[in-house]
């Protein structure tokens, strides 16, 4: 029986995008690793299927559910801006793989200076290429950019890795095993908004509920660019946090003393294993339409937005919003308000975004964990 699609609109999302739970069954769906392995030509068919559907000329007997998967194919190897195949390894469902393989190796080879210098270089050459991949269509960035940030990343991961390893040299072992996430979570702070200084300089754009453009907004690409960078560390933080206290627990077992050479694929399939949850997770921190104040807002902004909505007192409350012109990537949210025309413009309830209280709790709890074990008799003196 052939289905019934009047009305089926493929671009709107199947779960809820105002909850942390939607948003992860989101990106759980188009960041599967397994969408990696899908051939060409199953690609090209559903980019045509996905075009065909928004112009509602579906061919006859065609199934919901080859719709559904047509679209999450698209959305994991199709830029969202431009709708370019985008290159594998930039891929958000590639993060998987390869976030675990270099993760893995730089919590095993993280003793020697060459091993720490050699796999910083390798992971930061792998962030810059999903960064490129990933760009944002509307900010676009030039290749002396491009290159500049890429130079900037790499030295800051290095110099905080070989840095803090001569400074942990008479700390104790699992001190030492954290340093890869420090050097990470500092190449984080500094690659991602160099990447996206044209948004930082240009502003991103602001939208009102009915999708009209209100201008351009520098300080809601900043909170955007912010979340970004949280995401980018909590995707990484419970593996490399958690992961070498259980190696360290787990390499003074006996059995485990005579395989050594099973620690490093041991390290990469448990990291795997972090990151399947991490990925969907870190990505659905925040949504990719948020809410500012307008009093939060540049004032040549706030005038634009003033002289927009002066009508009388009567009129219902407006809310601008502005709407993300980025990949799922990285979520970036750009800011909206709510006020209230026949008060102060300024005025109105504040919403800014969050953390959800789930991913604050995960955070904490993996923090607090790995302060307990630091302290379990076995692991380190006291």
């Amino acid at each position: 029986m052939e289905a019934d699609l009047t009305g089926f609109n493929i671009d709107a999302p199947r779960w809820d995008q105002r909850t942390f739970l939607g948003r992860v069954k989101h990106f759980l769906n188009i960041t599967d690793p397994r969408t990696v392995f899908v051939s060409e030509q199953e690609l090209d068919w559903a980019k045509m299927m996905v075009e065909k559907s928004r112009m509602g000329v579906v061919p006859p007997g065609t199934q919901v559910e080859q719709l559904l998967y047509a679209k999450k194919l698209y959305d994991s190897a199709f830029h969202p801006d431009t709708g370019e195949k985008m290159n594998v390894i930039g891929r958000m469902s590639f993060q998987l793989p390869g976030g675990m393989i270099i993760t893995g190796f730089m919590l095993q080879f993280y003793r020697t200076m060459p091993a720490v210098i050699f796999w910083q270089w390798v992971n930061q050459s792998f962030n810059a290429l999903v960064n490129y991949t990933n760009r944002n269509a509307a900010s676009p960035i030039s290749v002396r950019q491009m290159t500049l940030s890429y130079f900037t990343a790499t030295t800051t991961a290095v110099a905080t890795a070989v840095g803090m390893n001569m400074l942990t040299k008479k700390a104790p072992p699992l001190v030492g095993r954290w340093v890869p996430f420090a050097a990470v979570a500092a190449a984080n702070c500094v690659n991602i908004p160099m990447m996206r200084q044209q948004e930082l300089i240009q502003g991103i754009c602001v939208k009102d509920r009915n999708e009209n453009e209100i201008g351009h907004s520098r300080r809601a690409a900043a909170i955007g660019i912010t979340q970004v960078v949280i995401s980018r560390i909590t995707m990484s933080a419970p593996g490399m946090i958690l992961l070498p206290v259980i190696m360290e627990r787990l390499e003074k077992l006996h059995f485990m003393q005579k395989v050594k050479v099973l620690h490093a694929p041991l390290q990469v399939m448990l990291c795997g294993y972090f990151l399947i949850f991490m990925v969907p997770v870190a990505c659905g921190l925040f949504p990719q339409k948020c809410e500012l104040p307008v009093s939060y807002l540049e004032p040549e902004l706030q005038d634009t937005i003033k002289a927009k909505i002066r009508k009388p007192v009567w009129v219902p409350t407006i809310k601008a919003t502005s709407v993300t012109q980025d990949t799922a990537v990285d979520s970036l949210s750009a800011a909206t308000t709510t006020m209230n025309s026949g008060v102060s413009p300024c005025s109105g309830v504040s919403q800014y975004p969050s953390i959800p209280i789930t991913a604050s709790v995960a955070l904490f709890g993996t923090v607090l964990v790995s302060g307990i074990c630091l302290w379990v008799p076995g692991v380190l003196p006291l």
